[in-house]
């Protein structure tokens, strides 16, 4: 959803201002999770050389549970045959955003979407259970955002190199995403679930 969010963005009145500030927005949002979730977890010393505390273990049994779970709602909720993929109404009022308006709906796509979120947590707790410094953290947890922020980037990207001629590529990727949204996110949340719940079980084991 926020690749689309960031496309209809791209294909508006106010393509060159709106599309760089979702971008800001996203990557504002990430970083806020996971300064919040390191800052809490950091004076907790999360691992040791034996490997991490136990609640560490706990947190990513539980995230990767709730991420099964989501994986199997977006499984449940792809469209099927010819059925129209399902957008939320705020998209269709994306046009008359302001610059302002386009980088809060960066920051909450990225901090408060449940799936997003989940991701996010999951990500930092993986980080502190590997018992690094602060600084290690910041740097690791950054990379990550790095990555997560490439989907939402690469429209960006492609509007500001192909100009007006990607237009029509934008359009088409749109399409795509949407209706292939559900499965995509499905396989992916099924995964990083499924690795969560492993590395929680090896925790527990050590």
């Amino acid at each position: 959803m926020p690749i689309i969010a960031v496309i209809l963005m791209l294909v508006s009145r106010r393509a060159r201002a709106n599309g760089p500030a979702f971008l800001v927005g996203w990557i504002a949002g990430l970083a806020l999770i996971g300064v919040i979730v390191l800052l809490i977890v950091q004076p907790t010393h999360a691992g040791d050389e034996s490997g991490p505390a136990t609640w560490i273990s706990v947190l990513e049994l539980v995230a990767g549970v709730l991420l099964l779970v989501v994986a199997l709602r977006q499984w449940r909720s792809r469209p099927l045959g010819d059925d129209e993929p399902v957008t939320p109404k705020w998209m269709g009022a994306i046009d008359a955003f302001s610059p302002g308006k386009a980088l809060g709906a960066g920051a909450v796509l990225a901090a408060a979407n449940p799936k997003n979120l989940l991701l996010s947590i999951a990500a930092a707790a993986e980080i502190e259970a590997v018992g690094l410094s602060g600084g290690q953290e910041a740097v690791a947890y950054a990379v990550f955002a790095l990555i997560a922020t490439i989907g939402v980037a690469a429209p960006v990207a492609i509007f500001f190199a192909m100009g007006d001629r990607a237009g029509l590529m934008l359009a088409g990727l749109q399409t795509w995403m949407a209706r292939n949204n559900a499965v995509i996110m499905a396989v992916l949340l099924l995964v990083i679930g499924a690795k969560l719940i492993g590395d929680a079980i090896s925790g527990f084991s050590t």
